[in-house]
């Protein structure tokens, strides 16, 4: 079993910045592709960015440029640095990893087989 915790969530200003953590359980963190997905309220759960273990990296168009993905295998952690927000990206984004060990970048929620609790972002106008 992995455990996903994601932290660094909250209320920002457009054209602010938040940086998104997820500590991950177990000693495979290093093998798995991790992703960041997000939902808004009355919308479908969409792909934001992976990462795999030797850091491909893969982004939405919409947030390409503004938002990276990073990881430190050392501390079992996945980090989404996120700048020049816009309200847009009001969300719940959720951390997610690949547990069949894949070497892409994947996009495709069905790809992914552990999910965390997700943490709340909010952008105001």
């Amino acid at each position: 079993q992995v455990q996903l915790v994601e932290s660094g969530g909250g209320l920002v200003q457009a054209g602010g910045s938040l940086r998104l953590s997820c500590a991950a359980s177990g000693r495979d963190f290093s093998y798995y592709t991790m992703g960041w997905f997000r939902q808004a309220p009355g919308r479908e759960r969409e792909f934001v960015a992976s990462i795999t273990r030797r850091s491909g990296t893969s982004y939405a168009d919409s947030i390409k440029g503004r938002f990276t993905i990073s990881r430190d295998n050392a501390k079992n952690t996945v980090y989404l640095q996120m700048n020049s927000l816009k309200p847009e990206n009001t969300a719940v984004y959720y951390c997610a990893a690949d547990g069949a060990l894949s070497t892409i970048a994947s996009r495709k929620i069905s790809d992914y087989d552990y999910w965390g609790q997700g943490t709340q972002v909010t952008v105001s106008s």
